[in-house]
């Protein structure tokens, strides 16, 4: 299957990291190279490096940006872009991307077991290594597992799927996403199953982002690649549930600090200058247009840094 996924929010991406023709751009999550390509396009001297952990996205991302030299492929988690700009022999970038959503290629595959409308085998790993959804699921104890669901994805019913769970593995290991989509089933009441969504969606998330540590790498991320934006550099941070927002905000938010003194206090004695300023308070999201071609971009939400201070 050919690698698709529909850039979301595409122009307001582009229009937001205010790309220069000769500077340097890292796509974090190159993905089918949607935003990778409209980053090239409008470089002349510049580089853009694009990274994915997928194997499957690496090569789809170098067959789709072949066309332009001003791009390099590099397979890796976007949390060790640091590393990876050190191994390049490059200090400073002129701008950063990451877009935070599952590909449709990921959920459209049913063998990569991210999505509980095919029977595949647990995986959900990005990466295709490591911890997977099948270790999960029947290796965490009951306690771990309602933790997950109540965490990552607000679960009403966490404690009651996490024990269902536990029960049905006692018998034998479960092995697939069908398997798993009917102990929720189970698990939830009939009232609750008819309203919502899918009754599965909110395990399968939280199932998910454990399997991938999506919110951990998401943190070190921010935190680390912050230092490489050169000044007026942009980050810019697509997210598709609350979780990923809400860090994304608070950290944005501790860049733009200034001053920590006291109110009382009538001169600053801290030093502090603010690092970052927002180039919008609130969070950027699809247009009506953008909602009615691609249904999956309804949850996304972009947000937009500068850099203002080493």
């Amino acid at each position: 299957m050919e690698f698709e996924h529909v850039s979301v929010l595409l122009q307001e991406c582009i229009d937001n990291l205010n790309i220069k023709p000769d500077g340097i751009y890292v796509d974090g999550t190159a993905g089918g190279a949607g935003h990778s390509r409209e980053i090239a396009k409008r470089l002349t001297t510049g580089r853009l490096i694009a990274i994915d952990k997928d194997p499957d996205a690496i090569k789809t991302a170098t067959e789709r940006l072949s066309p332009y030299p001003c791009a390099q492929v590099v397979r890796g988690d976007f949390k060790d872009i640091p590393v990876i700009l050190d191994n390049l022999g490059i200090d400073k970038v002129d701008g950063i991307l990451l877009d935070l959503g599952v590909s449709s290629h990921q959920l459209d595959t049913a063998e990569r077991g991210f999505s509980y409308h095919a029977e595949a085998k647990l995986d959900m790993r990005m990466s295709q290594e490591g911890l997977s959804a099948y270790d999960v699921v029947n290796g965490y104890s009951q306690e771990e597992l309602t933790r997950i669901l109540r965490d990552y994805s607000e679960e009403k019913f966490a404690s009651k799927i996490a024990w269902f769970i536990v029960k049905e593995r006692e018998e034998a290991p479960i092995e697939t996403t069908g398997q798993l989509v009917e102990i929720i089933k189970k698990a939830i009441p009939a009232a609750a199953r008819r309203e919502g969504g899918h009754p599965a969606k909110r395990t399968f998330q939280a199932i998910r982002i454990e399997v991938n540590n999506e919110l951990g790498v998401l943190r070190q991320c921010i935190s680390d690649s912050f230092d490489r934006l050169a000044i007026d550099g942009r980050f810019c941070i697509i997210t598709f549930h609350s979780l990923e927002d809400r860090i994304t905000k608070q950290m944005f938010a501790e860049f733009t600090k200034g001053c920590t003194c006291p109110p009382e206090f009538p001169i600053c004695v801290c030093g502090k200058k603010p690092r970052a300023k927002l180039v919008s308070r609130k969070p950027i999201e699809p247009s009506k247009e953008e909602l009615e071609r691609n249904n999956r971009s309804r949850s996304s939400k972009l947000r937009v840094l500068e850099k203002i201070l080493d």
